[in-house]
């Protein structure tokens, strides 16, 4: 693939699996790189080995709890001085969680990671990400999201609550606020799509326990790919000629590929875009940073 030389590109979940791998793809393509993470010890790792890969490399580290949206607003304001222009903009973090639970903002956990982080982080650097067109924005997401369907009375699964029920719905989400994003995007330069890059032997899940953490761990021991694997797709539509000018679909092995039928649902993603407005108190219009 081409070199991405001076290009900035902003990749969240950073420190470990797909996000860490892909970072490290990027760098050595030349690309200066602004990574988040939770976990400053993981991060202090992750900054050691995306250098260790390309020596003299421009790489940062930023922290945040993506599934608080006030730490969503704190890494956006520090995004937007640490990176006026970005390039590439890579929402990759998320989890599964075999029990419910709530963050304070009163959101399920699951959809506040997976979801309403990509949707605030980036309606809130919009901006940033259209002064650098032609500039692109990659959502990962996942085939899980096939046979998923939306409540749009309980997108918070407060009436009843599996961990890989709300999984699945919240890489439908991805799609599907892809699709509408790219759609709002139009005649600005930036791209926007998503992608599912395989399931990997990541450290995915692994904040769980029990019967479900053993089964994720017997699942990817053997039926995943390596993280680096895994990095493929991403790195692919973050710095690719041949798709430089390709939004709204969803690509599966760097190919785009036709989604589920959900996730097709041009009603349900501008719902789901309102929905997710009116949660995160953004106006519905993005405020003038998105059209």
């Amino acid at each position: 693939m081409p070199g991405l030389d001076g290009k900035t590109c902003v990749i969240t979940g950073a420190t470990s699996g797909i996000g860490l791998a892909t970072a490290e793809r990027l760098c050595a393509m030349g690309a200066r790189l602004v990574l988040v993470g939770r976990d400053p010890v993981k991060g202090e790792a992750a900054l050691a080995r995306v250098k260790a890969r390309a020596p003299g490399s421009a790489v940062v580290m930023l922290y945040a709890d993506l599934s608080r949206l006030d730490e969503v607003r704190r890494l956006a304001a520090a995004l937007r001085d640490a990176a006026p222009r970005i390039d590439v903009l890579i929402n990759n973090a998320g989890g599964i969680f075999r029990r419910r639970s709530e963050t304070v903002d009163g959101l399920e956990r699951t959809f506040a990671l997976n979801h309403m982080a990509y949707y605030v982080l980036t309606r809130l650097v919009a901006d940033c990400v259209v002064a650098a067109a032609p500039a692109r924005i990659v959502n990962v997401a996942s085939t899980a999201h096939r046979g998923a369907s939306l409540d749009f009375a309980d997108l918070q699964a407060a009436r009843s609550y599996d961990g890989w029920t709300a999984y699945r719905r919240s890489k439908l989400c991805n799609i599907l606020f892809t699709c509408e994003l790219s759609r709002r995007l139009a005649g600005t330069g930036v791209t926007a799509n998503s992608l599912h890059p395989g399931f990997v032997a990541s450290r995915f899940g692994d904040e769980n326990d029990g019967v479900f953490r053993w089964g994720l761990t017997i699942a990817k021991r053997f039926a995943a790919i390596s993280t680096e694997a895994g990095a493929a797709t991403p790195a692919y539509l973050a710095s690719a000629p041949e798709v430089a000018a390709t939004t709204g679909l969803y690509f599966d092995k760097c190919r785009a590929v036709a989604p589920s039928q959900a996730a097709q649902d041009d009603a349900a993603a501008v719902r789901l875009w309102y929905e997710s407005a009116r949660m995160a108190r953004l106006p519905d219009e993005g405020a003038g940073r998105l059209p």
